[in-house]
């Protein structure tokens, strides 16, 4: 779905990721929690590269990780996508999101990936999403439990030349409020 307006919540807004947003990407990606979770130390070269692909996205399908940016004070709280992945040969909607850890603990990703899911139900009529989450991740796995999401299944997934198990939760239409 191309031109896809990703609107609004009551504390973000989120626009398409620029080339003026490198530094703060790089900061993003390079936070100490993001490097365990994705085991690599992305350089200059691999930031250029996240967001190139991110703006080739955009025209060719109308996805890609979006910047989440405060209402209150501009502030880039992190990135996040409702994008398409391939699963064992099965299509799914995935949710996924990289936040700046100065915006932890104010329930933002939350708001966030709900608003996607949201979006996902209400104009996108899926009937579900998912969230594919390292079993280390807790953060992230507390955000999908707290949408509603249920763990319905894991596989491995080739990030970085390395095999990542990846555990599966599943958002319903039914189950999202």
């Amino acid at each position: 779905m191309k031109n896809k307006n990703w609107g609004q919540t009551k504390r973000l807004f989120f626009r398409k990721i620029e080339l003026d947003d490198f530094n703060e990407i790089s900061k993003m990606l390079n936070q100490k929690s993001v490097k365990e979770i994705w085991e690599k130390n992305f350089t200059n070269k691999d930031v250029k590269k996240w967001i190139e692909n991110c703006m080739g996205s955009y025209t060719s399908t109308g996805e890609g990780y979006y910047i989440m940016q405060s209402k209150a004070n501009n502030g880039i709280v992190g990135q996040i996508s409702l994008s398409q992945d391939t699963i064992n040969g099965k299509i799914y909607y995935e949710i996924g999101y990289i936040l700046n850890e100065k915006y932890t603990g104010y329930g933002l990703a939350t708001e966030a990936a709900r608003h996607m899911a949201d979006f996902a139900f209400e104009i996108m009529n899926l009937d579900k999403v998912i969230f594919e989450i390292r079993p280390i991740n807790l953060k992230s796995i507390k955000v999908a439990k707290r949408l509603g999401a249920k763990e319905t299944g894991n596989f491995i997934k080739n990030v970085n030349g390395k095999k990542m198990e990846h555990l599966i939760f599943t958002l319903n239409n039914t189950n999202c409020r």
